[in-house]
């Protein structure tokens, strides 16, 4: 089902999931009526209908066709156009984003998707939650669908925060993962939250429009349900701007780590090219002709043994109790 829909009256659910048909005719027929729309992937004959039966701005439908626009909300002498994004962490640490665009005038609510990651059920059941606000018309519909991505922005952005938690208490762990796994995954998360920022950031600007008495859209009761929306945007965007920072922060102290165990490595080896450069040194020293006990006396041999083995334990024992071994 691409199509779904719903005919409210004087506050009530009067009719649902009818054709698109249908929808202006219904309209015109009831009085003190509005209705949601929702075409997801429409055909061709579904836009148009956005013309001909709803009179939508061409510049608008052109831009819900188009896709890949920025959220916003634009301002047309009959209808406003929004466009917005869901998003939503995937199991494998991903972020998924889905754009939707919405029609709005006084009497119509009309949604444009052009995939189905956006759970229309979730909708239907957040407005039948708070089915006492819809006497307040497109402003009940408008607010349930704005709430609803806001929601899920937040939700976003709390999981990436434990997400990025789990990985600073891992990056201290005595057996954890590569530093290229760490990288990666640290620059999976930066990458999320810059595709979070660019789907939050917009928000601010449109939900402050949503508020305005010059768009003539929402009325003094639903008015602290839409303040309500624009305090959740803002703290997502907080919150996303400290955690692009704390993700900063993990990046450098993965490199610091990173070049500690190098050091560390550089040191042992260090360390132990010492050790065998004693007996290197002393051999060299006396040249070939090195003290052995079938060639020269016995008290040659012990001494350069004693002296040998003597010199790379003590430099072993200082190594070991500076650490570096």
């Amino acid at each position: 089902m691409n199509v779904r829909s719903r005919l409210y009256r004087d506050g009530e659910l009067i009719a649902q999931d009818f054709p698109a048909t249908e929808v202006a005719s219904r309209l015109n027929e009831i009085e003190r009526s509005y209705a949601w729309l929702d075409l997801c992937r429409p055909t061709a004959a579904q836009i148009a209908l956005l013309t001909e039966d709803f009179g939508m701005h061409p510049l608008a439908v052109e831009d819900a066709v188009q896709q890949a626009q920025r959220a916003k909300l634009d301002r047309y002498d009959s209808h406003l156009f929004l466009n917005t994004y869901m998003a939503q962490l995937t199991p494998d640490g991903g972020l998924n984003t889905a754009e939707v665009a919405a029609f709005i005038n006084q009497r119509v609510l009309v949604t444009v998707r052009y995939d189905d990651r956006l759970n229309i059920d979730q909708l239907l059941v957040r407005w039948d939650e708070n089915v006492e606000m819809a006497k307040y018309g497109i402003a009940f519909l408008l607010y349930g669908l704005v709430d609803a991505l806001v929601d899920g922005h937040f939700e976003a952005v709390q999981q990436l925060d434990q997400a990025l938690v789990e990985l600073q208490n891992t990056m201290f762990r005595p057996h954890r993962e590569s530093y290229a796994q760490l990288q990666e995954r640290t620059f999976l998360a930066r990458r999320n939250l810059v595709r979070l920022r660019q789907v939050a950031l917009p928000m601010r600007e449109v939900v402050n429009s949503m508020m305005r008495p010059t768009m003539h859209l929402v009325g003094a009761p639903m008015l602290p349900y839409f303040q309500d929306v624009y305090d959740h945007v803002l703290r997502v965007i907080e919150w996303t701007e400290s955690l692009r920072d704390l993700n900063n922060a993990m990046l450098e102290t993965n490199l610091m780590l990173q070049n500690n165990t190098m050091n560390q490595v550089v040191k042992k080896v260090t360390s132990w090219a010492a050790i065998i450069a004693v007996p290197t040194a002393i051999t060299g020293f006396f040249g070939q002709n090195v003290a052995f006990p079938w060639e020269h006396t016995m008290t040659e041999f012990v001494v350069t043994t004693i002296v040998t083995i003597g010199i790379a334990v003590g430099l072993f024992a200082v190594f070991k109790r500076r650490g570096w071994i």
